[in-house]
């Protein structure tokens, strides 16, 4: 149940950030559109994954400049494996604004959620020019059907 706005705090410490990554997770985990991403396909390991996730929606939010990776290399690595489609990226949108909702009210709320839609939408936008093992041929034996020769 959602508590209105003025009863809800806003994102204001890393440890607010690492509650909305882990609570966000653990939907996003078990959902049943894009869970199998996480779960089967990255095998991410989630513990690994917590303080270095939190580390990024920390520098986004409250700029702690605690994250010095890069985020879209491992989401290219992901595509290729199994194509990450639009209707991947508007669930994980969804479940993101959904958490933020229900845990925060406030600029860095609204912070959360208009920066996942921007990551959303530029990650979608260079995946699609990378192909997927799902894109590529099937290897194997090609058949050349040559015309016979005039007789």
């Amino acid at each position: 149940m959602q508590h209105p706005a003025a009863q809800r705090p806003d994102i204001a410490a890393r440890d607010d950030v690492e509650r909305l990554v882990r609570a966000f997770y653990g939907r996003a985990l078990s959902d049943t559109m894009i869970g199998y991403l996480f779960t089967d396909v990255a095998r991410l390991d989630l513990e690994a994954h917590i303080p270095e996730i939190t580390d990024f929606w920390e520098t986004i939010l409250l700029g702690a400049r605690s994250y010095s990776g890069g985020a879209f290399a491992p989401h290219a690595s992901l595509h290729r494996k199994s194509p990450l489609r639009a209707g991947h990226f508007e669930r994980w949108l969804t479940i993101w604004r959904e958490t933020v909702d229900e845990l925060y009210a406030g600029p860095h709320a609204e912070l959360a959620k208009s920066h996942a839609l921007r990551v959303a939408r530029a990650f979608h936008g260079r995946l699609q020019t990378i192909p997927s093992e799902a894109d590529q041929p099937t290897p194997g034996l090609n058949v050349l059907i040559h015309p016979a020769p005039d007789a």
